[in-house]
């Protein structure tokens, strides 16, 4: 718990002054694009509330807080879409799959939890869009619905089970898999801003270069080196490569978000501006390294 504290701690600080240093920065490169930034910062401040009872207070706490982000991560995402009355009700039934699968969480039946999403809603969501509402955009609102329910739902709900995992180590490896994510994509961005020249795929995400990827990945390992001992219980060897696994996911789950933004709103440029810098844009990472990050631990260590 001391260690969680201290870590808090140093996370408001390093928010409060990089919410000051953008200020100073804007206020003196009045040319450069801070676009990003002013996003990250805003949006950062509003995730260390919901980290902080997820990781300070109980379990039950920590879940509920990340059930809430599930959910308006998941609206959010709905909100891109051009929907018809046809899918208002797959929508409906997509937001209750929220506290059921929670609730497996809560009750530490690892084995629903990990196939009722994938499995089960899967193969049973389609039904309330295919009754009484015809086939015309079933195939498009039900692949839809189901992404977001796997990104949003089944990716994000990992973060809550880290505790009921395991209890002892659950909320600080939490926060480390939060920082690493949140270090990682910013020192994407600000490699890119200031000395990017080769983009990974320009189509997808205009904002990563090659030398962010890559500068991602070293300066992520970095932090990861220096955490690790204070956060986690793990070797030097598995510290050192927990830096590089998110920093690769993260850049995975980024671009695949990216791509699907950019396909829903294709032509919609109002709405574009309106979410731009929402939460969705700043946990699109998470939704890939929480579950990545928490089977391999629990592959590879007893006490998951």
């Amino acid at each position: 718990m001391e260690e969680t504290i201290w870590t808090l701690s140093i996370i408001l600080l390093t928010i409060t002054i990089a919410t000051i240093l953008y200020i100073i920065a804007k206020n003196k490169q009045p040319n450069k694009d801070f676009s990003g930034i002013q996003y990250r910062v805003k949006v950062w401040w509003g995730m260390f509330i919901v980290f902080f009872f997820a990781t300070l207070f109980s379990p039950t706490l920590s879940l509920l807080s990340i059930m809430a982000l599930s959910y308006f991560a998941l609206n959010e995402y709905f909100s891109m879409m051009k929907t018809r009355k046809s899918d208002r009700r797959l929508f409906l039934w997509a937001y209750l799959m929220i506290p059921i699968q929670y609730y497996w969480i809560f009750i530490g039946w690892y084995g629903m939890f990990i196939v009722f999403i994938p499995v089960y809603v899967f193969l049973f969501l389609p039904l309330p869009r295919i009754i009484r509402k015809g086939t015309i955009g079933f195939l498009r609102s039900v692949s839809f619905t189901q992404w977001g329910v796997m990104l949003m739902v089944f990716g994000l709900s990992h973060l809550a089970y880290y505790q009921f995992a395991t209890p002892e180590y659950g909320s600080n490896l939490v926060l480390f898999l939060i920082i690493l994510t949140q270090a990682n994509d910013v020192i994407q961005y600000l490699i890119t801003l200031y000395i990017g020249k080769r983009k990974v795929i320009p189509s997808a995400n205009p904002y990563i270069t090659w030398e962010g990827f890559i500068g991602g990945i070293m300066l992520t390992t970095v932090i990861s080196y220096t955490l690790y001992p204070y956060l986690t219980p793990f070797a030097f060897n598995f510290g050192i490569l927990s830096g590089v696994i998110i920093s690769v996911a993260g850049f995975i789950g980024s671009l695949t978000i990216s791509v699907l933004k950019r396909d829903l709103l294709i032509g919609n440029q109002e709405k574009q501006e309106l979410l731009k810098g929402r939460y969705l844009s700043r946990i699109d990472s998470l939704t890939y390294t929480s579950p990545i990050f928490f089977h391999i631990i629990r592959y590879y260590f007893d006490f998951m």
